[in-house]
C-alpha cells in the first residue's frame, strides 16, 4: 500500500506540475539559443585580416619561378579575395535566410563592397589585361568568370555555386598563365590597359566618398554639366542639391567602403607586383604604394561597437566622414596615377 501512496502522489506532481516543467525546458532552451545565437553574430561580425598577396601567390604557387609570372599575383588576389569571401567565418551571410545571418547587416554590406572590386576587376581581366587589342579573342575561362561573378549576391539558392564556378574558372586561368608553353593564356602588363582598369576604380571610390560624406547632410551645387555649354540630361534639376543619408544607412555605407577598401587593398598591391616594370618606367611606383599605404590605414580597427556619427565638427567621432576622407585621397592619388601612366 506504501508503494502505491507513493506512485499516486507521483503522477499527481507531473499531473499538476507538468506544463511548468516543459515550460522551464523551453525557457531553457530558448536561453541557450538566444546566447549562441549571440555569440554567432560577434564572432562572424568580424572583419577579415589583411593578407600578404606575393606570399599567397608563392604559396600557391609551390616554386617563386612561377610565381613570378606575369599576372599570376594578379589572379590569386582575385581568387583569395573570392575565397574570402565564402570560406571566411559564418562564410557568406549576404544570402542567409536564417538567424544569425539574417540578423546581421554589417558584413553583407562589407560582403558587398568587396564583390563590386572583385567584379571590376574580373572583368578588367577578361576585357583589358588579358588581351593585346580590342579584336583579339577573349580568354574562356574569363568569360566564364566574369558573368558568374555578377550573379545576384543575395540569391539564396545558387550564390555560392555560381561565385565558385568563377573562382575554378580564375584558377584554370592562372594555371594557364604558369605553363610556359600556352600562349594562348597570356596577362599584357600594359601602362594603357591599367589605366584603363583605374578609370573605372575612381568611379567607384568618387561615388562611396559622395556618400560617406553625405552622413551629415550637404547643400551641393549641381555640377552635373560643368564643363560643355552644349550639354544637356534628361531630367532637369536644381541648381544646388541636399544629400543626407538616412540613418539607417549609415552604418551600411560605411562597412560597404570597408569592404571596397579592403579588396582594392589586395588588388592593387598585386598591380605593384605584375606591373612593376611599367611602373618604374612611369615613375609611377612611390604613387602606387602611396595609395596601398592610405588603403592598409582605412582598415584600421574600429573601436565602437557601433558606427559613430557626430557631426563634422562635433564632440564625438564620425566615422564615415574618417573613412571619406582616406578613399577622397586614394581617389586623388589614382586620378594623377592614370594621368602619369597616359604621359609620363
Amino acid at each position: 500500500m506504501q508503494f502505491d501512496r507513493f506512485f499516486d502522489k507521483v503522477a499527481r506532481y507531473f499531473t499538476e506540475h507538468r506544463f511548468g516543467f516543459i515550460g522551464g525546458i523551453l525557457s531553457t532552451l530558448i536561453g541557450v539559443y538566444l546566447l549562441v545565437i549571440t555569440f554567432l553574430v560577434f564572432y562572424w561580425g568580424g572583419e577579415p585580416d589583411i593578407f600578404d598577396v606575393r606570399q599567397v601567390a608563392a604559396q600557391d604557387a609551390h616554386k617563386d619561378s612561377v610565381s613570378d609570372v606575369t599576372g599570376y599575383t594578379y589572379t590569386t588576389a582575385l581568387i583569395h579575395i573570392g575565397d574570402t569571401l565564402l570560406y571566411k567565418r559564418g562564410g557568406y551571410l549576404s544570402n542567409d535566410i536564417t538567424p544569425p545571418g539574417i540578423l546581421m547587416d554589417n558584413i553583407p554590406n562589407w560582403e558587398f563592397g568587396a564583390l563590386v572590386m572583385l567584379r571590376d576587376a574580373t572583368s578588367s581581366l577578361r576585357n583589358y589585361f588579358s588581351r593585346s587589342q580590342s579584336q583579339s579573342i577573349e580568354n574562356p575561362d574569363l568569360a566564364i568568370a566574369d558573368p558568374k561573378f555578377n550573379y545576384d549576391n543575395n540569391s539564396w539558392f545558387f550564390t555560392e555555386r555560381e561565385y565558385r564556378k568563377a573562382i575554378a574558372a580564375l584558377n584554370r586561368y592562372r594555371d594557364g598563365l604558369a605553363k610556359t608553353q600556352d600562349t594562348n593564356t597570356q596577362f599584357y602588363a600594359r601602362a594603357d590597359n591599367l589605366a584603363q582598369y583605374l578609370t573605372v576604380v575612381s568611379q567607384r571610390l568618387g561615388s562611396l566618398s559622395q556618400r560617406l560624406s553625405a552622413s551629415v547632410g550637404q547643400l551641393r551645387v549641381n555640377t552635373d554639366l560643368a564643363g560643355d555649354s552644349a550639354a544637356k540630361q534628361s531630367t532637369a534639376t536644381g541648381s544646388t542639391v541636399m544629400v543626407k543619408t538616412p540613418w539607417l544607412k549609415i552604418d551600411d555605407n560605411f562597412y560597404e567602403a570597408r569592404g571596397s577598401t579592403w579588396a582594392l587593398y589586395h588588388i592593387l598591391s598585386a598591380v605593384n607586383v605584375d606591373f612593376d616594370a611599367v611602373l618604374r618606367k612611369k615613375n609611377a611606383k612611390p604613387s602606387v604604394e602611396q595609395i596601398i599605404s592610405e588603403l592598409r590605414e582605412a582598415q584600421r580597427p574600429t573601436f565602437s561597437p557601433m558606427v559613430l556619427n557626430g557631426e563634422g565638427f562635433g564632440l564625438t567621432a564620425n566615422y564615415s566622414l574618417t573613412m571619406a576622407n582616406y578613399i577622397a585621397r586614394v581617389n586623388a592619388a589614382i586620378i594623377d596615377l592614370r594621368t602619369l601612366l597616359q604621359n609620363g
